[in-house]
């Protein structure tokens, strides 16, 4: 089900904990990875790195932080990805408004209250009277253009 999820899901797998301070300042416990947050990782190779987030993959399901890289045998280095939950997350970046307004439990868009619908009512004063019908004017009634000319000559 992890290589069939949706792009929602697979985005939700990339929280992590946050710290004991954090907890307690923002009444939460864990939040998703986004570039800029400063983790620390608690399992793995790199036990004990802190460092700041540089990538985060949803394809490779990670987090790549700065200062942890694998080196290769012919020569360079690679990211290594880490999985959210061997993280937790030390430091917020909080540049993005709506995630500060996210954390601090406002609203981010003001719902409009639903109006109550009027329910109509059986009563006669409410109804509008019909429209009284005019009689027509039948054609013998009323002459015709050849007729109006004819009495004029």
């Amino acid at each position: 089900m992890i290589y069939q999820a949706t792009a929602v899901v697979k985005s939700r797998q990339l929280a992590s904990h946050l710290s004991k301070e954090l907890r307690k300042k923002y009444t939460k416990r864990s939040i998703r990875i986004i570039e800029g947050d400063t983790i620390r990782v608690l399992r793995g190779e790199f036990r004990g790195v802190t460092g700041k987030v540089t990538k985060v993959s949803t394809q490779k399901n990670g987090v790549s932080v700065e200062g942890v890289k694998k080196e290769k045998l012919k020569g360079g280095n690679l990211d290594v990805f880490i999985h959210p939950s061997n993280l937790i997350i030390t430091d917020l970046n909080t540049e993005d408004k709506w995630r500060q307004n996210k954390l601090e439990g406002k609203k981010t868009k003001p719902v409009k209250e639903a109006k109550p619908k009027a329910t109509p009512t059986k009563s006669t004063e409410t109804k509008k009277p019909a429209k009284e019908s005019k009689p027509k004017e039948t054609k013998e009634s009323k002459p015709s253009k050849n007729e109006k000319k004819k009495e004029e000559k």
